[in-house]
């Protein structure tokens, strides 16, 4: 995580600030060896809260839409599974606005 924030805050325009919303997902846990640059906010998402989360939404879209009442013989053929899925769901981004927006989340001009 100390990483993935790191390459973050290179990315963040000087003079600017970054607010990086986290799940409750393990690696996304503040601890003592965790380094949150000056230049980023980690703004925790409340426990259970899957509506908060657009993410969750493209997890159930793929599992619902690409990986469901399939039955693999190895685990090779997951992994396979599963890259495709992302492959077909990432060269369309339209369909990821679709999944991930929330209307009552938007702000207008």
């Amino acid at each position: 995580m100390n990483a993935h924030l790191a390459e973050i805050s290179a990315e963040v325009a000087p003079g600017a600030h970054a607010v990086l919303v986290c799940d409750g997902a393990g690696w996304h846990q503040r601890g003592k060896r965790l380094v949150v640059p000056d230049n980023i906010t980690l703004l925790s998402l409340p426990p259970y809260s899957p509506e908060l989360n657009p993410m969750e939404n493209v997890w159930a879209y793929l599992r619902q839409n690409k990986l469901c009442a399939s039955v693999w013989d190895a685990y090779e053929d997951i992994l396979d599974a599963c890259q495709n899925a992302w492959r077909f769901l990432i060269a369309d981004p339209d369909r990821i606005r679709s999944i991930g927006t929330r209307q009552w989340a938007c702000v207008s001009p």
